[in-house]
Formats: structure tokens, sequence, C-alpha cells
């Protein structure tokens, strides 16, 4: 622990202001734990009517992937309503794409596709439209699972494929509704894998798989398919000025979605495993008014008193009765895995579960310290701001 100057104070005020004012916002969903679980049965088995790969020509492969496939990926349309400035009731549309999973109806796709949707349908191709309802969302991936009520003959399952098997140059297919289109077939190859991209609440989803088959917007949620007609990813970004297709789109890969799919319909949340903390990485604070020990790692902005953290006595910035601000302890490892930002406290915590015991290495003006910290559920995943 060490204290800060008259001075320093100023320095490090509007800084401490801003931040206290945004921190539960900008980290309210951030996480990493992805919790292994099997209890939802997903078809692997790549459907009938594909010839092998090997065996047919490319023309012939993208015809029976999607003639197969096709019916199984749904249009989205997602309606929400507020009150205008006059009082009068204001509606709002969005649309994207997903893929039916399973025979019970549950359909997956991203999280932005549904996000803040206060009625969804589902189309099937043609103009029949079925009412949908949210089973569990998951903004730091941006995965959801949606269910429709449709009858069972309207459903064909989209198998899923093993994304760690990828290799780049591997023929994919996407298919989706860009700009309103159903069931648009594109083409293309993995361009590259382990692309760090970022969620809409700033968290980092690793390992996405880059692709120039064409993705639009309409696209997001649909699938991105191997030549076996097997998901091995879900459509989610592009990257481009215009907005429009520029052959540099990402996808979430189908092994995330594997692991958090279980608990979206179990719970409606993924439970992820918390130090209790809310972090900032202190590579934000001006080094000319403020003194550190390190000049990298990530400050205990706040804590959770019920938390792990709090347990193994790490302590948080605070101000103590006399006006002094005393900076918190400053993470610089877990398990002897260096950590510069936040996003290297997500990445780490990411291979762990709910109960596992991590060693956390801190720096202090008294020098560093190791303490054993047993990470904890959070009590509302949505909502907290606790990491």
């Amino acid at each position: 622990m060490y204290r800060l100057s008259a001075r320093q104070i100023i320095g490090i005020a509007l800084l401490s202001s801003i931040f206290a004012a945004g921190a539960v916002v900008v980290f309210n969903r951030f996480s990493g734990q992805i919790q292994h679980r099997s209890s939802a049965a997903f078809s692997e088995t790549p459907p009938e009517g594909i010839t092998d790969p090997r065996l047919a020509t490319d023309e012939q492969n993208n015809v029976e992937v999607y003639k197969a496939l096709s019916p199984g990926v749904v249009y989205i349309t997602s309606t929400s309503y507020q009150r205008g400035f006059f009082g009068e009731i204001e509606e709002g549309q969005g649309s994207g794409s997903g893929s039916v999973i399973d025979e019970r109806g549950n359909i997956l796709t991203n999280y932005h596709v549904i996000e803040g949707a206060q009625k969804l349908t589902v189309r099937f191709g043609g103009d029949k439209t079925y009412p949908a309802r949210v089973i569990g969302g998951d903004p730091d991936t941006d995965l959801a699972v949606i269910k429709v009520e449709a009858p069972r003959e309207q459903l064909t399952i989209v198998p899923l494929g093993d994304s760690d098997k990828l290799v780049v140059g591997q023929k994919v297919l996407a298919i989706g509704n860009p700009f309103g289109m159903d069931r648009t077939l594109t083409t293309g190859v993995i361009s590259g894998l382990q692309r760090p991209i970022r969620a809409r609440n700033g968290r980092p989803i690793e390992g996405a798989i880059q692709t120039d088959a064409s993705i639009n917007p309409g696209n997001s949620g649909g699938p991105l398919l191997n030549s076996h007609g097997q998901m091995i990813g879900i459509n989610s970004q592009i990257l481009s000025p215009s907005g429009a297709s520029a052959g540099v789109g990402f996808a979430i890969p189908v092994n995330i979605a594997k692991r958090i799919v279980p608990q979206l319909l179990q719970y409606g949340v993924v439970r992820r495993p918390k130090l209790g903390i809310v972090p900032y990485n202190i590579k934000g604070i001006d080094r000319t008014q403020v003194r550190l020990p390190v000049s990298e790692g990530v400050m205990i902005y706040s804590m959770d008193p019920n938390g792990g953290a709090a347990a193994a006595g790490l302590q948080p910035l605070r101000q103590m009765e006399d006006g002094e601000i005393i900076l918190g302890d400053i993470i610089v490892a877990i398990d002897g895995e260096k950590v510069s930002t936040s996003d290297d406290l997500y990445r780490i915590l990411d291979k762990h579960q709910v109960g596992d015991t991590v060693k956390v290495e801190v720096a202090r003006e008294s020098g560093r310290v190791t303490v054993s910290v047993r990470l904890m559920a959070a009590t509302e995943p949505r909502r907290s701001g606790i990491r």
C-alpha cells in the first residue's frame, strides 16, 4: 500500500471520478470462464444427401450443402418499442439469421441480433412467421438462444462441427439473410484463425475465424459451414469502411457455442467464476502524477466484500478519512501467467471454473505478494460489474 500527496490526488481525481461513474457499465458483463457442460445433445452427424467432398465437384458440393442445410437457417426479426417525445409509441426493428440446433425449436444466433427485443418472429423462408422467445443470451461471447413455436416438420437441424480442427485455406459456406434476402449462399475459404475480435460490450472474443465468404448486414447469427454441411462458426462481424462486405468477415468458433449453449438452455445466462473485483488497467494512469510500483498490471479499483479477493485480503483503491487516496493492489500475474491488462485477466480466468483456487500475484509499494484466491460465482451474471 502507498499513499498519494495532495498534488497527486488532484492528478488522479478526474480519472477516478470518470471511472467510478462508468466502471460498472463498462465491466458489468465482462467475464471469462465458459464452463464445460454436456447436458445439451447436439447433432454432429453430417446431413444426408451430401457427397464426400473429395468425390464431388465444387459446384455439386455447393448445391448439396445448400439444399440440405438452408431449411435450417432462419430469418429473425426483432421488434422493440419506445415512447416518443410526444408520447407516441415508436417501433424499431432489426433482423438477423439463426440456425436450428435441436428438434425442440432452439435456435442459435448472435446476442446482438436479439438484444433489447420485446418481440421476436422467425421465418423459415417465404412469408409465414412464427413467434419466438429468448431462452438466454451471453453478451460477452455475442451468442444467444431463442426458441420458436413452429411445427416439428419445419425444423431442419444444423449439425455442429469441430472448430478446433480448422485450417487456413479450408472451404467454407455461409448461409444467411443479408439485407433481408432469404437464405442467401456465399462461399469462400478460411482466411485466418485465432483472430481477436470484441463483442459490442468490449469483451474480447478469442480465436475468431476470418473468412472471405461474403458477409453482410443480416448475415449475423447465421452458420458458417464446412463442406460436409456442419456448422463450424457463427457469422458475427465484418471489417468494412462502407459497412458492406469487403471480404473480411469473422465468425465465432462453434466450439465456444458448444460450451455456452448448455448453460443458456439451463440458466438463461452463463455462470462464470469471479475474483470479485472491478479491474482497472494502470496504463491509463498518468505516471507523471502518480507513482506506481510497476508499469503494467490491473489495479483493484473496487471489490465485492463477500468475494474471493476480499476473503484473501487483497485491497482495492480507497479514500481515507483525511482525504488521502490509497491505490489498490495491482495484479501482475495469475498462476504464473503475466497480467498486463484486463484482457489478460479474462483470458486466464477463461481456463478456470467456479470453485477453483488461483495464485494471484499483486504489487504493492512494499513489494510483491502472492495470495490464494478462491473463484466464486457471480450472483447476477448479467448485471454485476464485479469481475
